[in-house]
């Protein structure tokens, strides 16, 4: 492993982390305590990650679906869309938040990018200050979204009053 790439990388990922607004955070984690159903939307790598936030949302005891998966309901009022995307220019995220919006849903994007087409479709939107990087195509904002979704699940949990067991209890035991 090469040690100093690596140590750049990490300080890549907490000059980003840093650099979000923790009222906007902290408003974020209202939201979706306050959400009827929440949402999941991102392509790639930053899909990814939402997906994995999803799981940790199902964990909470919060309904979550994943936009695009077979079992996902329509959506409307009280509900929240979370959209991720680096760049905030992927076409089916952005039409995703656009439809949401239209059908009484809230939209939070998470970009790069405030003032993308993805962040103007948006009603909310989380900027994840991770440029520039040492590493290929988007990989420190998807790092970087990753831990940052992880601080929201830790916020939840204060707010909806869960603790490690009742996560664990949430677990999928199918696998």
């Amino acid at each position: 492993m090469d040690s100093d790439s690596m140590g750049e990388m990490l300080d890549e990922l907490r000059r980003a982390l840093e650099g979000m607004d923790d009222r906007r955070a902290d408003a974020f984690a209202d939201a979706l305590a306050a959400a009827g159903d929440v949402f999941v939307t991102g392509q790639g790598r930053s899909g990814l990650m939402g997906a994995a936030f999803a799981t940790r949302l199902t964990h909470l005891g919060k309904r979550v679906h994943v936009v695009g998966e077979p079992t996902t309901p329509a959506t409307g009022p009280g509900a929240v869309l979370v959209a991720c995307s680096g760049s905030g220019r992927t076409r089916s995220t952005i039409i995703h938040a656009e439809r949401a919006r239209e059908a009484g849903a809230r939209v939070w994007a998470i970009t790069q990018d405030t003032s993308s087409p993805l962040g103007r479709a948006a009603d909310h939107v989380i900027a994840i200050p991770a440029a520039p990087s040492i590493q290929p195509g988007r990989s420190a904002f998807e790092q970087a979204l990753l831990l940052f979704l992880d601080s929201i699940v830790l916020r939840l949990m204060t707010k909806l009053g869960e603790t490690p067991d009742s996560i664990v209890a949430r677990h999928s035991n199918l696998e």
